[in-house]
């Protein structure tokens, strides 16, 4: 993923540098030509005439006139980029926490046998202290 990152951004970068444009040609408000250029390309509809509204019949759409308009989108970027740099402080205590849970996965704190104490049976009591302290729940 990483890489394809840095591909589509040398990519970009390059695509930018060299002057990489969008051209649009309009016609009557009507998109009629577009494509990915180098540098600045006036585009044209060809040689027919345009009959719109705002348009006078005797102009060719070749010439400059108010019913043909050039749109033209160019890729920029600032020439002061430069490599950014990071402060990166690392907590210790994380670094080993995460290592110790997830890396290492299991950390043999306790004995893996247990022992059960079914056969146990409590001491005997000497005196009964309910009845001593006269603590009765009701």
């Amino acid at each position: 993923m990483k890489k394809l990152i840095s591909i589509f951004l040398s990519v970009l970068m390059l695509a930018s540098t060299s002057g990489v444009a969008y051209a649009q040609h309009f016609c009557s408000g009507m998109e009629m030509a577009s494509e990915i250029t180098f540098g600045e390309k006036q585009l044209s509809c060809g040689e027919m005439d345009v009959e719109a509204t705002g348009c006078s019949e005797n102009n060719v759409v070749g010439e400059d006139n108010h019913c043909c308009k050039n749109h033209i989108t160019k890729i920029k970027i600032d020439d002061s980029f430069a490599k950014a740099s990071f402060d990166l402080k690392i907590n210790k205590a994380f670094v080993a926490t995460f290592v110790s849970v997830f890396i290492l996965k299991e950390v043999a704190i306790t004995s893996a046998q247990k022992f059960f104490f079914a056969d146990y049976s409590p001491p005997p009591l000497e005196q009964d202290f309910n009845i001593l302290y006269e603590t009765f729940l009701i």
